[in-house]
């Protein structure tokens, strides 16, 4: 029985665990949305509710450093400067992402400036549930498995995107080969049925096609012969 078991242990110690969520959360505020198995998102959800409650409540240094004991604060977005990064990656559709020149590195490629994921939390995703009083996230199934274990694949993304495009799973491998085949099936049935028609109306075009033919044959003219006259030696017979 489940008896004073707290949450998903997720085969980890408290530590590494905690670690997890903070990482699952950070990579949630900075692209808005992730991709993880079901049990994790569905472990890291209250924590992530909890901290956007806690982001919209903070109106001073007191909100900023409860966040930033539960979260751990760093630096975000800086794949925006990197030139490996394509274009495509760099769109976001869920809040405004901040300009390349806030984003600065040294000499040695390190990162020297760049925002903070706490400022962030705090200005950019706390306005954005401000009419709403829970449910800031939600988990969409992907219907696909992760290579290996076979765990079920999700998405666990912010809410309030309703009217973009809709995001769903895709169709599953099973699932593609059942629409082929019953695809190849009906290609099967159709050829059978336009045969069989094309042979029932070459069987009705022949009898057709003849009378056809028989009323456009040309009408052959008989010549009219002349009856001969008759000459005085039958007229003297008849007498």
């Amino acid at each position: 029985m489940r008896h004073r078991i707290h949450g998903k242990q997720l085969n980890r110690t408290s530590e590494h665990r905690r670690a997890m969520f903070r990482n699952l959360a950070a990579g949630l505020f900075e692209h808005g949305q992730i991709e993880t198995t079901l049990p994790k998102a569905k472990a890291v959800q209250p924590f992530i509710e909890k901290l956007i409650t806690t982001a919209k409540k903070s109106t001073g240094l007191s909100g900023r450093r409860q966040l930033e004991s539960r979260l751990t604060d760093r630096k975000v977005f800086t794949w925006l400067a990197d030139p490996n990064v394509p274009d495509s990656k760099k769109v976001n559709a869920y809040f405004d992402l901040p300009e390349e020149d806030k984003i600065e590195f040294n000499r040695y490629g390190e990162v020297r400036k760049a925002p903070r994921l706490v400022q962030h939390l705090i200005e950019r995703i706390a306005p954005m549930f401000e009419d709403r009083d829970g449910g800031y996230t939600r988990i969409i199934k992907l219907g696909k498995h992760r290579l290996g274990d076979g765990t079920d694949l999700v998405l666990l993304q912010l809410v309030g995107k309703e009217e973009g495009p809709q995001i769903g799973g895709g169709t599953s491998r099973r699932r593609q080969i059942a629409d082929a085949r019953t695809a190849f099936a009906a290609g099967l049935r159709k050829g059978e049925d336009s045969a069989a028609a094309t042979a029932v109306a070459e069987e009705t075009a022949a009898p057709e096609a003849e009378v056809e033919a028989a009323d456009e044959a040309p009408e052959v003219e008989t010549p009219e012969v002349d009856a001969p006259e008759a000459t005085d030696e039958d007229k003297s017979t008849d007498e």
